[in-house]
């Protein structure tokens, strides 16, 4: 049996080795065999045997122009990622799930509960920012609602004003016509 203590990887590390392709959060078969200490062909080789586990909301193959966009994403700082050539499998949470149970190995499995838990907390993380969003956009509506009702009262009180102007103008102006003698 493998220490798990041993075998602990920084949640840092790990996410750092998850992207953002087609719009998934995915980790690469390179990046999860460094993990799992096995070589990317064991892992690949692994894939194929079981491909039917692996529907394409599991797992896809990075077309060229992901490849190319993603090295770009590296510039030259890492020359093992920049010189891929054959394009990688992204696997997606459910994806690294399943190759727990195809690799099936004692260093798989630790390791896949942390990457897990990683992906988890960022599920968390998310789903926090966006009530926090939810809430902020509730309260500018409530202010914009308030700051239409606020320029409503001031038209009232213009209004007002207004009435109040003509009466006294009223009031005050000069009459014509026949006066009487207690006017």
């Amino acid at each position: 049996m493998i220490d798990k203590n041993e075998l602990m990887v920084p949640e840092e590390v790990i996410m750092s080795k998850i992207y953002l392709i087609r719009d998934q959060k995915v980790m690469l078969d390179i990046d999860l065999a460094e993990l799992y200490g096995i070589e990317t062909k064991q892992l690949k080789r692994a894939v194929r045997r079981n491909i039917s586990r692996f529907p394409l909301d599991f797992m896809f193959e990075l077309t060229s122009e992901e490849l190319s966009n993603w090295r770009r994403q590296f510039g030259t700082s890492n020359r093992e990622k920049m010189g891929l050539r054959i394009p990688p499998f992204a696997f997606t949470e459910h994806g690294v799930l399943m190759l727990a149970s195809v690799l099936n190995s004692d260093r798989a499995i630790i390791v896949n509960i942390q990457i897990v838990r990683v992906f988890t907390r960022m599920r968390q993380l998310i789903e926090t920012h966006a009530e926090i969003l939810r809430k902020l956009e509730k309260l500018q509506k409530k202010d914009l609602e308030q700051d239409q009702q606020i320029l409503l009262i001031f038209e009232y009180l213009k209004q007002l004003e207004q009435v109040k102007q003509q009466e006294l103008e009223v009031k005050e102006r000069k009459r014509i016509g026949f006066k009487r003698s207690n006017e």
